[in-house]
This record gives structure tokens, C-alpha cells and sequence, in this order.
């Protein structure tokens, strides 16, 4: 007599049977579809939010004064540009502030692939599992490797957007020192700060280029890119500020920075001279002679104080962003200057 199988055993039919109804059950086919389309629609919108944690520790540093530089450049028009002044042509005026999303986006996605290029290195990785825990590497939210295959997507779209701006070249140059920098490790050699102060010479001459483009005439005059060249001078003297605080990291990752090459003290007097000395430069070369001399003077006098009279991270972190906003009160000089300074003497 034919016996049943044993309890818990299924038939070949049985099974056949059931991975027939698997095949078939429209339901079971419609959750696993939702399921991908739900987890790609969740993937999508943590886009944003790993972009500003990816760009978070430079943007209020480096995003927002470039910004300032073409924007405060832009409306004083004249000398710097071929605009008019705006304050005698309210359509001019409005072009500029009209421009100002596009140059906060040029500086914003420049940045972003410069900070993936920054962060995906082993020894990046080990250094913000101690100095920034925050970022998406260190927490997990991405790996190294999807950093990688994101600068896959994401330089070929900022060299497209570059080009429909019209600042490839300064674009080109601006990756090419993030390879440097990055990749060349030249950000841990003495002579980072020289890559650093050219990049900004590339940020602040294309957010200039972008603030005026509204007007496809206009174009940035030789004392524009004069007055760019003077605070790349500045960036390069003065850029040291931002390693006092990281001297603990620096140091365990072998970085040649000027505090440590030379020593904090000598780099805190250094400070304490020059951001005086390029605070009276710039008023000068902009013929200030009102209450305007007070802006580049009281800011630099704080930053100087903040070097000076404590020393720890906090106190420093505090520094070097007070050494900003002395930046971006230097690059408010053109609109309430008197004229940038000959540089010739006419017979």
C-alpha cells in the first residue's frame, strides 16, 4: 500500500506547485517592485543631505566668501568690471543679485568634488574618524569606493557646467589643482598653501565672471583680476590661520603646515603682523578715507586677538572663522572705495 509522505515533506509536485503560485501571484511580484522603487526613492532623497554633509565644514568658510568676492565684485561694476555703476543703473543691480544662485552653485559643486576627492583617502578616513566623526565616511553612510564612482558622475557634469557658465578654463585649472592637492598629496606638503591661494584666484575671478554674466558684453577689467591677485596675496600669507587648529591631526598625519614647519608661535605673530599689514594694503588700494576704513581694521583686530590670546581647537576653530569674515570685509571695499589705486604713473 502506497505510503503518504512523511509529515513536514513535500512532493516534487508540491513544490512545483508552489513555485508556480510564487511565479504568478501577482501580488507577491507588485511588493517586491514597490519594495526597489521605495528603496531607490529613499537613495534619492539622501542625495542632498550626504552633499551638505560631504561640503558642510567648507561652506560657510570657503563657499560663502568666494560668493561675497563675485557678488560685492559684480556690483560695484566699474573698476573691476565693464558694468556701469550700479549705483546709478538699477538694471544692472538687479542682473548681478539676479546671478546670484549661479555663483553660490559654481562655488557650491566645485567645492563638493574638491571634499570627495578630499575624503575618500585612507588617511582622510582615519583623520575624521578622530577629528570629524560627522562626515558620511566615517558614519558609514557611504564607503570610499561609492565616493569614487560619485567623482565618476560628478566631474564630468561640473565640466558641462562650467562650460554653459562660461568659466571652463578657471574650472579646469580648479580640478587640476584639487588633483594636486588631493591625489598628489600636495595638501600635506608646504607648499598647499601656494595650491590654495591660486584656487581661490581660480573661485573668486570665476564668480566674478559669473556675476556679471548677465550681460554678454561685460567683461572682468585688468584691475579686476589685479584686485584678485591681491587677495590671492593675502590668502597666501595669511591661509595658515585654518591649520592652527588642526595641529594635532596634522602632525599625527605627517602634514607640513606653517605652524608646524615653523612653529605655532612664530605663526601666531606672523598672523599678528599681516592681516594688520593687508588690512592697511587693501584700504589704500581702494582710496578709503570714510567710517568704510573701520571694516577690514576692527574684524582684522579681532582675528589677531583670537590668535593671540588663547590657544586651544575651540578658540582657534573660533579664529578661522573670524579670519572670514575679515575676508569677505576686505572684498566689500570696492563698493564703498573712492577708485582702485593707479598702478602707473602717466607722464
Amino acid at each position: 500500500m502506497m505510503q503518504h509522505s512523511v509529515t513536514g515533506e513535500r512532493s516534487p509536485l508540491t513544490l512545483k506547485h508552489a513555485s508556480f503560485e510564487d511565479e504568478t501571484n501577482p501580488s507577491s511580484s507588485i511588493s517586491i517592485s514597490s519594495s526597489k522603487q521605495s528603496s531607490t526613492i529613499i537613495g534619492i532623497l539622501r542625495i542632498p543631505r550626504l552633499i551638505w554633509d560631504f561640503t558642510e565644514s567648507n561652506f560657510a568658510t570657503f563657499v560663502v566668501p568666494n560668493t561675497a568676492f563675485g557678488l560685492l565684485g559684480g556690483l560695484t561694476g566699474s573698476p573691476l568690471t565693464t558694468l556701469g555703476q550700479p549705483s546709478t543703473t538699477t538694471t544692472t543691480t538687479f542682473s548681478v543679485l539676479q546671478r546670484l544662485p549661479l555663483v553660490v552653485a559654481f562655488n557650491w559643486y566645485s567645492v563638493l568634488v574638491f571634499d570627495l576627492a578630499n575624503q575618500r583617502g585612507p588617511e582622510s578616513v582615519d583623520e575624521d574618524l578622530v577629528n570629524k566623526p560627522w562626515r558620511p565616511i566615517p558614519t558609514g553612510k557611504v564607503t570610499p569606493e561609492q565616493t569614487r564612482k560619485a567623482m565618476l558622475v560628478a566631474i564630468p557634469v561640473v565640466l558641462t557646467l562650467n562650460y554653459i557658465l562660461d568659466v571652463w578654463r578657471e574650472g579646469v585649472f580648479i580640478l587640476i589643482l584639487t588633483w594636486l592637492y588631493n591625489d598628489l598629496r600636495g595638501g600635506d606638503e608646504l607648499v598647499r598653501d601656494v595650491i590654495i591661494a591660486a584656487a581661490y584666484g581660480l573661485f573668486n575671478t570665476a564668480s566674478l565672471k559669473i556675476a556679471i554674466g548677465g550681460d554678454a558684453e561685460a567683461t572682468v577689467t585688468d584691475e579686476g583680476y589685479a584686485w584678485a591677485s591681491i587677495i590671492s596675496a593675502v590668502i597666501l600669507t595669511t591661509m595658515q590661520v585654518q591649520d592652527l587648529k588642526d595641529q594635532a591631526g596634522d602632525r599625527g598625519r605627517g602634514r607640513a603646515t606653517v605652524p608646524l614647519f615653523f612653529g605655532d608661535r612664530v605663526s601666531r605673530v606672523s598672523l599678528a603682523i599681516l592681516v594688520p599689514f593687508w588690512s592697511c594694503v587693501c584700504v589704500y588700494v581702494w582710496n578709503i578715507r570714510s567710517w568704510a576704513v573701520l571694516l577690514p581694521t576692527m574684524s582684522g583686530a579681532m582675528v589677531v586677538a583670537g590668535v593671540l590670546r588663547t590657544r586651544s581647537p575651540e578658540t582657534d576653530a573660533r579664529a578661522w572663522k573670524l579670519w572670514c569674515l575679515w575676508t569677505v570685509c576686505l572684498y566689500s571695499l570696492p563698493l564703498v572705495g573712492d577708485g582702485f589705486v593707479s598702478l602707473t604713473t602717466h607722464g
